[in-house]
């Protein structure tokens, strides 16, 4: 049996022998740098219906010809887990966003705070990283990639059925994130995590912050981590209550 050679997203709905071509980007990578051949197998994914196996039917200059076959994987939603983090430089924000890919969030919000440092935001190049790795981790969807909002509005907008695990540096009272989350482990909440820039929070946003119900205030341990990491770390927590 032939195996997939990669496996990449559409955006469009699919369905048996529909003739989808590939272009730009893609189809560069499928022509030029695992130089697919005609008969070759590709599994292609819409985050609408599922995930199908597709063979190369044509191989242009400016597209890759696919011929769909048969439906592999029907469509499953990922946890309903958001992301709010303030931006931080490229090479890490990219890497932030390709785990928290790979650990299956929904929704991806950039907030910029009062020590935010990188302001100017590029919305494709955090997509294009969505993308990459959702095709690498098997996933059947792709984030969704929002426009960046200021600290205040995020809050004044925010549900009442979404709990916002706000993960704050200057808690030291002990409690792992573990046990403070262990409690609502059956409740029927949705769930965001809020991440803030390389110098944290200010005071004003503390209090901002910590005023609203939904927010649950949480410490990731006793060492600073950096944004990055701390993005990992908290959305695993988050992710095992949810799935368990």
């Amino acid at each position: 049996m032939k195996k997939s050679k990669t496996r990449i997203f559409v955006e469009k709905s699919i369905s048996s022998n529909l003739i989808i071509y590939i272009k730009n980007k893609q189809h560069h990578f499928l022509k030029n740098v695992i130089r697919v051949k005609i008969n070759d197998e590709i599994n292609i994914f819409d985050g609408i219906t599922g995930e199908w196996k597709t063979i190369v039917i044509s191989i242009n200059r400016n597209n890759t010809v696919l011929r769909v076959i048969n439906i592999i994987k029907k469509m499953k939603k990922s946890t309903d887990i958001w992301l709010i983090f303030s931006p931080i430089k490229q090479h890490r924000m990219s890497l932030a966003i390709q785990k928290a890919t790979e650990l299956g969030v929904s929704k991806i919000i950039p907030c910029i705070t009062e020590y935010t440092n990188i302001r100017n935001i590029n919305n494709q190049n955090l997509y294009d990283n969505a993308l990459e790795a959702a095709e690498q981790s098997e996933r059947l969807d792709v984030p969704k990639i929002e426009k960046e909002l200021d600290l205040k509005t995020l809050l004044l907008g925010w549900p009442e059925d979404r709990k916002l695990l706000y993960c704050d540096e200057k808690i030291n009272d002990g409690k792992s994130i573990i046990e403070l989350l262990l409690p609502l482990k059956e409740s029927k909440n949705k769930w965001a995590v809020l991440i803030g820039p390389e110098g944290g929070f200010s005071d004003l946003e503390n209090q901002l912050i910590t005023k609203y119900n939904y927010v649950i205030p949480v410490s990731l341990g006793n060492r600073l981590l950096r944004s990055d990491t701390a993005i990992t770390v908290s959305l695993f927590c988050i992710q095992e209550l949810s799935t368990k």
